[in-house]
């Protein structure tokens, strides 16, 4: 047994993990997000922290200390808020000081559905009425748990295509000293879309909005152009890659070198939770520079942990905290940095029995379909 850090999971939507292993329709991303909207649409708060929980205890078990969730499920099926305006956002919390992660509660902005278009349907559940609305329900989250040192409330745009250009700048302001997350250029119809309406990449219409700082991280950060990685590296912004989820969706790959070379810290996230396993995406991160670049070596260990660990607490306003056991198994046998051999299943917590989080997964994944059946 040897001892590693603890990893930093910087970019989560718990509530996905209902769909691993389950046919989600489609051959692009949009076509899985439909599937997508059908478990946010049956989920109410309590089967929400649930399947929360369970998801987080497998995060616990995989060596992760503290997640980033970037979360958008606010109000009721029919976007009528609830009693308490932040019961989901309280769900969460609950449900990773259930499981032992720190949270950075990532609340995200989205008032409409895509450039000059309402929300609708299910996505009336991810809507304030304004961006101010939106800034005086999460200000009063945060005022909640500040001074907590297992929870950090940060905020999130969802996308530039679900926030007007308007808004942008109210939300980059509104937790001025709190961490900033906002999904960029995952897909190339959201940067061409973008560009239709607004002439400007992106990243570029954030960047007139004052959004890029050190204390903001860039989601994917998938296409970009030249310019792009020039404005988000001097900038010294975060940009948080997930690469089992940006091939499970047939994303790309995202730009990952440039972006290190021009200036910006590199952080990993489960993002689906499709795989929860921090070792595959920091490796991922090597691998998929070697498909694209046609070489090996562009990201050393020591990059990759730092990634995984300092920097990612970083991006979600945490010191690092503790270390995970590391046992040795035929994956690790001979190895002399575990990175580039470990998986999850290496990771030894006590004090969490793996069959009783499959045992609870199973139960509430169960549920979920139920209800959306």
């Amino acid at each position: 047994m040897i001892e590693i850090p603890a990893f930093a999971n910087c970019h989560s939507h718990a509530f996905h993990r209902a769909l691993r292993g389950r046919e989600a329709g489609g051959d692009t991303f949009w076509g899985w997000r439909e599937r997508m909207y059908a478990v946010a649409a049956a989920l109410d708060p309590d089967l929400l922290r649930e399947l929360a929980t369970a998801t987080y205890l497998e995060m616990r078990l995989a060596g992760i200390d503290a997640v980033g969730e970037f979360h958008y499920l606010h109000h009721g099926p029919d976007g009528v808020p609830y009693a308490d305006p932040n019961e989901t956002g309280e769900a969460l919390i609950a449900a990773a000081r259930e499981a032992g992660l720190r949270i950075c509660l990532l609340d995200a902005c989205y008032l409409r559905s895509g450039f000059e278009e309402p929300v609708a349907g299910v996505q009336r559940r991810f809507a304030d009425a304004s961006a101010e609305a939106w800034a005086t329900r999460v200000g009063a989250l945060a005022a909640r748990h500040a001074g907590e040192d297992d929870v950090v409330v940060g905020a999130a745009i969802h996308s530039v295509r679900a926030v007007p250009v308007s808004d942008l700048a109210t939300i980059a302001t509104a937790l001025p000293d709190a961490p900033l997350h906002v999904h960029v250029s995952e897909q190339p119809a959201e940067n061409a879309a973008c560009l239709a309406a607004t002439g400007r990449t992106p990243v570029q219409l954030l960047a007139e909005a004052g959004v890029w700082s050190p204390r903001a991280t860039a989601v994917h950060a998938t296409h970009l152009t030249d310019a792009d990685v020039a404005t988000l590296g001097g900038a010294g912004v975060s940009v948080c890659f997930c690469p089992t989820t940006e091939a499970e969706l047939a994303d790309g790959i995202g730009p990952s070198v440039a972006l290190r070379d021009a200036g910006a810290r590199l952080t990993l996230g489960s993002d689906s939770n499709t795989v929860i396993d921090l070792f595959a995406e920091a490796r991922l991160v090597e691998m998929h520079e070697r498909l694209r670049s046609g070489r090996r070596g562009a990201w050393r260990a020591e990059q990759l942990w730092r990634a995984a660990t300092t920097d990612g607490l970083a991006s979600l306003g945490f010191e690092p905290a503790q270390t995970i056991g590391l046992a040795e198994s035929v994956r690790t046998a001979g190895a002399t940095e575990p990175l580039w051999a470990a998986s999850a299943a290496d990771v030894r917590v006590p004090e969490v029995d793996p069959a009783d989080v499959a045992a609870r997964l199973d139960k509430v994944v169960r549920a979920v379909w139920e209800a959306v059946a």
